[in-house]
């Protein structure tokens, strides 16, 4: 069994970030998608199984984004803004230079950062990502406006609720269903503004 790290908070501008430590190894920040919640992330097994895994050869770093989880729950706010806070939960954690994992949502947020802060990274692996969400005329697979907000609001109607959890994890068994709509509950609230499409 996987001991849960403490949460400490790294502070960004006026902006407290929630961040945990664990794992031996070279650096590895971790920067996770639009929904999470460092503390909550320990009842998954599967998800602890996954950062055991990561801890086993590396010192892990993750955090809640801005606006989700343990972090203070504000407006976003831009990419530059976000990409600002790798920057603040690296410093806290004495962390100098890092492979930097960006997952889903988290992708753009660690290409800007290696792009505008190259020294800090050794190593860039972007996972499940997209380079943007919405339609444009060089990304035809985005989705127009009016599709987006369309999914948007069948989304929000469902948060947090088991109806959501089964489209989330189709095979779980109903206990499971219900950890996975409280750990959406816990990650972030249904509020849309502070939802970035680009």
């Amino acid at each position: 069994m996987w001991v849960q790290p403490a949460t400490r908070y790294a502070r960004s501008g006026d902006v407290n970030i929630a961040y945990q430590v664990f794992g031996e190894g070279f650096d590895l920040v971790y920067v996770p998608g639009a929904v999470t919640n460092v503390d909550a992330m320990w009842e998954d097994d599967a998800r602890a199984a996954y950062f055991a895994g990561l801890a086993s050869f590396a010192r892990v770093v993750v955090f809640d984004k801005r606006g989700t989880g343990a972090s203070d729950h504000v407006q976003v706010g831009d990419l530059e803004t976000r990409m600002d806070d790798v920057r603040a939960v690296m410093d806290a954690a004495g962390v100098g230079r890092a492979a930097v994992v960006g997952v889903s949502e988290g992708g753009p947020m660690s290409l800007l950062f290696a792009a505008t802060c190259p020294e800090r990274v050794a190593a860039l692996v972007v996972y499940g990502s997209l380079p943007r969400f919405a339609w444009a005329p060089d990304f035809p697979w985005g989705e127009r406006e009016d599709e987006w907000r369309r999914d948007l609001d069948a989304e929000l109607r469902v948060w947090g609720t088991i109806e959501q959890a089964r489209e989330l994890a189709p095979n779980a068994d109903e206990r499971e269903l219900e950890a996975v709509a409280r750990r959406v509950r816990l990650s972030a609230s249904p509020v849309p503004s502070g939802r970035s499409r680009r």
